[in-house]
């Protein structure tokens, strides 16, 4: 140590963990339960030449602490911990590893693969079990000292009824856009542009959900083949955004900062996807970057009979610890400063399951989903869940508690499997009323259903109607990585094809998915391209793919602006028929008082649906009579009443239009007209009116009267 640093050394606070700039000095703080000592490290401005050595004089309630004074704002630091290596009992402490700390608020330099990353000698015989005196200091970023500057931010606050998600890549939305200058390309900054923004607001998008933007590293087994970490589900810095999507990358916390105030402007709530479920270390056999040096028995869930080996229940390698109050206070720390200090509005999080798996298995009031719901910062933000993951009892759709949305991956499977001929009205009824099976429980609403067609993780919307296999070629794993199960169909051609029909029925199937996902209950998700017919060549696992493979391509064509067109046709019908998102869960109760029902299941013929119609008719109607909503609950507009029909026949149907007293039917839309806008609405129906339902097409119509009262 220096002895300017010595001199000035005080045992500083235990209370605010990672490294907290006062003016005069910087407090550190790092949480270790087992460690026997830790060593702040100062780099040089360029992070090659460690310049100081400073042992944390104070040890508090698992907390080393110290205070060093004259370090500013834009100091380099890493920690190195001392403790046993016994790798049979979990520990893992080696101080020739400079450690990442958890809380950093920012990053320097790149993580360059080498051996002396590991813990372990990698050409030892024991493998793991083997000690590493290897320095890796020259081959890790480190983190960089910020000055904690107090943050506003003015969240548009859209109710969960109103919103509409739209699930995108910050880098590759942009990479490719002409209209954002070449150096801003792929960045936050890029992204921040207010005319884009508004392009995406003018969809009728209220929120853009970020794949990951938390400091993540490319794994060496990418690395090996030339290929790059492109989701980012491989999380290292839990407070720190990707500085590769930054044009400064020194300064990604302000950028991104920036961008989030931008899509504020724009009306846009921003949702991060956040990976809490395990990090970038992988297995016993993984390197030694953070968490694994400082605590790994704390930090992580090891195997209770062979603690040298980890619980791996997210098919990375390992699980982190959340039945650990240190992890929880961890991640509580980090969602929290991304709300009040970066400006986020929700966050979705991977592989949920494992947020509330305890000792004994899944439970919905698990420790950490009530330290969110009692928390008064985390419980007013957006929260969602991706509710499975590959452990015992992984799969939990609809199981999560109140004040929680969740992925609901029932619905893109059964829209796929109906508009592709594989399932029948009574598999899709339900996922029209936001699966009230899984999620009408518990005052739960119905946008805790979070409806999807496609996500980033499988085929895009055109892929889905173009193949039927998986074509991951590109990926270097001989074309077997990803899902077999696409539930897509190709109607004649694998892949793109000059055949004018195959090309009508592919345009037709997106409307046709895009219609239902838009105007079923629940909160629906799109994906970023699928408006335009965006294509991955058939790639169902572009995780690897930082490349135009998953990168946007805007050279849209004259479809793919019908096809923008015909969304934001859709979007406008949600916002302007609230009966089409509700927040109480429809039924198909009868209201005496006002001689209605309020939902109404339709054959083909107009007649109400019975029990044996269920099992084979792939030709219906919903209609919902808003009228019984006029005892004021709702809000004004709710006492539309809608019909919906649905043929997925490949043949035209004829759909014999109901009889509900006085008034006409209104068509409002035809995935059969794709250029109709509003003059759409002109065509007014007689009750029992014989419409031909156009095969594998879905319509939407209104009933109006003639005079003022005529329809009550």
């Amino acid at each position: 140590m220096s002895g300017s640093r010595q001199k000035g050394l005080q045992e500083g606070n235990p209370n605010n963990l990672g490294a907290t700039y006062d003016d005069s000095g910087v407090n550190f703080a790092v949480f270790s339960a087992h460690a026997k000592a830790v060593e702040v490290c100062l780099f040089d401005e360029d992070g090659t030449r460690e310049t100081d050595r400073i042992r944390l004089p104070e040890y508090t309630d698992h907390v080393f602490h110290g205070w060093i004074p004259d370090l500013k704002p834009g100091q380099l630091y890493g920690y190195r911990v001392h403790g046993p290596y016994e790798p049979d009992e979990g520990h893992r402490f080696n101080p020739n590893k400079l450690l990442l700390d958890p809380y950093a608020r920012a990053f320097h330099g790149d993580l360059k693969w080498d051996p002396s990353l590991f813990g372990y000698e990698l050409d030892s015989p024991d493998k793991d079990l083997s000690f590493s005196t290897a320095d890796s200091a020259a081959f890790v970023p480190k983190a960089i000292i910020i000055d904690p500057t107090p943050q506003h931010f003015d969240h548009p606050d859209t109710p969960w009824t109103d919103t509409v998600i739209y699930e995108m890549h910050v880098k590759g939305y942009t990479r490719q856009n002409s209209a954002v200058p070449e150096k801003l390309r792929g960045t936050y900054a890029g992204l921040s542009d207010p005319k884009l923004l508004k392009s995406i607001r003018d969809m009728g998008v209220t929120a853009v959900e970020f794949l990951p933007v938390q400091s993540f590293v490319n794994s060496k087994f990418l690395a090996d083949k030339g290929l790059r970490n492109y989701w980012g589900y491989n999380t290292i810095g839990f407070f720190a955004p990707e500085s590769h999507y930054a044009a400064e990358p020194d300064n990604a916390a302000q950028e991104f900062r920036a961008l989030v105030r931008a899509c504020h402007e724009a009306g846009l709530e921003v949702i991060l996807d956040v990976v809490y479920n395990h990090t970038a270390e992988g297995n016993e056999l993984g390197p030694t970057l953070s968490f694994r040096g400082l605590d790994n028995v704390s930090y992580y869930r090891l195997m209770p009979d062979s603690k040298r080996h980890y619980i791996n229940e997210t098919g990375t390698g390992n699980t982190f610890s959340l039945t650990h109050l240190n992890c929880i206070r961890f991640v509580a720390d980090s969602l929290r400063y991304w709300v009040k200090e970066m400006g986020v509005d929700g966050f979705r999080f991977d592989l949920g399951t494992i947020l509330a798996r305890e000792e004994d298995g899944f439970h919905n009031d698990a420790t950490f989903l009530r330290v969110c719901r009692q928390d008064p910062v985390l419980s007013h933000v957006k929260l969602i869940a991706e509710p499975w993951d590959v452990g015992p009892g992984g799969y939990q759709v609809g199981n999560f508690p109140p004040g929680w949305a969740e992925w609901n991956d029932t619905f893109r499977d059964t829209v796929r499997d109906f508009w592709r001929g594989e399932a029948k009205s009574g598999a899709l009824a339900p996922k029209l009323l936001a699966s009230p099976d899984r999620f009408n429980h518990s005052g739960r609403q119905t946008w805790a259903s979070v409806n999807f067609v496609t996500a980033h993780d499988g085929f895009t919307l055109m892929d889905c109607v173009s193949y039927n296999e998986r074509h991951n070629d590109a990926n270097g794993e001989e074309g077997k990585d990803g899902s077999p199960d696409n539930r897509s169909f190709n109607y004649g051609v694998e892949g793109p094809t000059g055949d004018p029909d195959i090309n009508a029925t592919r345009w037709r199937q997106c409307r046709n998915m895009l219609s239902t996902l838009l105007l079923s209950q629940g909160t629906p998700m799109l994906l970023a391209g699928d408006e335009f017919g965006r294509t991955q060549q058939g790639n169902n696992n572009a995780y690897c793919q930082d490349s135009e493979i998953s990168w946007l391509n805007w050279e849209i064509g004259k479809e793919g602006a019908q096809l923008q067109n015909f969304v934001r046709r859709l979007t406008g019908l949600r916002r302007r028929y609230p009966i089409l998102r509700r927040g109480r869960f429809l039924t198909e109760a009868y209201n005496k008082e006002l001689d209605v029902q309020e939902l109404t299941w339709l054959t083909a013929g107009g007649n109400q649906m019975m029990p044996e119609d269920w099992g084979h008719d792939q030709c219906f109607g919903l209609m919902i009579d808003g009228r019984s909503q006029r005892s004021g609950i709702m809000r004004r507009g709710s006492d539309a009443t809608v019909l919906l029909v649905f043929n997925g026949w490949k043949d035209a149907v004829p759909f014999i239009l109901p009889e509900t007293g006085e008034g006409r039917w209104k068509l409002l839309l035809d995935t059969n007209q794709p250029d109709a806008g509003s003059e759409i609405e002109k065509e007014v129906f007689d009750q029992k009116h014989e419409y031909t339902v156009t095969g594998r097409s879905l319509l939407l119509l209104e009933l109006i009267c003639r005079e003022a009262g005529e329809c009550a």
